[in-house]
C-alpha cells in the first residue's frame, strides 16, 4: 500500500473528528499536520485532540523553547506515514498548516541552511509586522503564501533568504511525489465557521486556557512558539491593559483571519475534493481504496 489519505481545512472546521471517523472504519491511522500541536505543554490553546483509541502521531514532540522548521516536520512525517504504510494500514495525515501538507505531497527538498544565531538575535527584538515587511522585500512571491502572524516562520525565512542571497521560495525545489493521494478538504459556509471558532474559544477559556499559557509564561518566558494565536492575546491582559472577555475576542478575530488565510493556500492546492458533510468523505475514500 502505497496510499495517503489527507484531511484538510481551516481551524475548528472539524478535521479531527473526520479523520477519527475514518480511521475507525477503514483502520487508519492519523499523523498530525499542526505547526502548534508539535508543541508539547501547549494543549488547550492548541486544540490538541482528546486521547482516543486511534494512534495519533506528531503531537507533543517537541519543547516549546526548540525550534521546529517545515524540514524537519517533513522527516517525521515522512516516517511515520511509511511505518503506518508497513503495517498495512491507511495512513491519514490531518490538518492546517498548508507549508506543512505541501511539503509532503509535492516532497519538497529544502535548502539546507543553519540558524544564523546573531541575525537570529537581532531579529528577536522586533514585532511581527516589522519581520514581515523585511521578508516582503527579500522574498515577493514567498511573502503571498507565509504565515504573516507566524514570527518564528518568518525568522526562518528571512534566515535563509540571507545566508543564500536568493528568495526562499525560490531554493525550495519539488520533487518526485512519494505517495498515491486523496486530499478531502473541509469547506464550510462562513458563518457556520465562524460560530465553531467562537464556541471552540469559549470552550478553550472554560477548560483553563489562562492558567496554561501562564505555566507556559512562568516556565519560558515570551518565547516565539507563545506568539502563536491563543497565547499571544494575554499578554495585555496580564498587563492589566485589557479584560478577559476583550481577550477572548481577540483569539476570536485572530483565528478568523488566520482561517482566511489558510483557505488562501489551499485553494492554490491541486487535486482538493472539496466537502461539507462527512458522508462525502467517507464515500470518497471507499472509491480511493477500491
Amino acid at each position: 500500500m502505497n496510499k495517503l489519505l489527507i484531511i484538510l481545512g481551516p481551524t475548528a472546521s472539524g478535521k479531527s473528528d473526520l479523520a477519527i471517523k475514518i480511521a475507525k472504519l477503514f483502520d487508519g491511522e492519523i499523523v498530525s499536520a499542526d505547526s502548534r500541536q508539535v508543541y508539547k505543554e501547549m494543549n488547550i490553546g492548541t486544540a490538541k485532540p482528546l486521547k482516543d483509541k486511534i494512534p495519533y502521531y506528531l503531537l507533543n514532540i517537541i519543547e516549546p523553547n526548540k525550534h521546529f522548521s517545515a524540514a524537519e516536520y517533513k522527516t517525521f512525517a515522512y516516517k511515520a506515514i511509511k511505518d503506518i504504510q508497513d503495517r498495512n494500514k491507511l495512513p491519514i495525515l490531518c490538518g492546517g498548516t498548508g507549508l506543512y501538507i505541501s511539503s509532503v505531497i509535492e516532497n519538497w527538498q529544502f535548502p539546507k541552511t543553519p540558524p544564523q544565531e546573531e541575525l537570529r538575535k537581532e531579529l528577536e527584538k522586533k514585532s511581527i509586522k516589522q519581520l514581515f515587511e523585511i521578508y516582503q522585500e527579500l522574498d515577493t512571491e514567498g511573502s503571498q503564501s507565509i504565515d504573516k502572524k507566524n514570527k518564528r516562520r518568518l525568522i526562518r525565512a528571512i534566515e535563509v533568504c540571507k545566508a543564500n542571497n536568493k528568495p526562499f521560495w525560490q531554493q525550495r525545489k519539488i520533487g518526485n511525489p512519494l505517495f498515491d493521494t486523496l486530499i478531502v478538504g473541509i469547506k464550510l459556509p462562513k458563518e457556520e465557521l465562524k460560530e465553531r471558532i467562537t464556541k471552540r474559544i469559549k470552550k478553550m477559556i472554560k477548560m483553563g486556557l489562562e492558567t496554561e499559557v501562564k505555566t507556559l509564561l512562568k516556565k519560558y518566558g515570551w518565547i516565539p512558539s507563545l506568539q502563536a494565536i491563543g497565547y499571544q492575546e494575554w499578554k495585555e491582559y496580564f498587563n492589566n491593559k485589557i479584560n478577559k472577555k476583550e481577550v477572548q475576542n481577540l483569539i476570536e478575530l485572530h483565528t478568523v483571519q488566520y482561517s482566511k488565510r489558510q483557505m488562501t493556500w489551499f485553494k492554490k492546492m491541486k487535486n482538493v475534493r472539496w466537502i461539507e458533510k462527512p458522508e462525502q468523505a467517507i464515500q470518497l475514500t471507499k472509491f480511493f481504496l477500491k
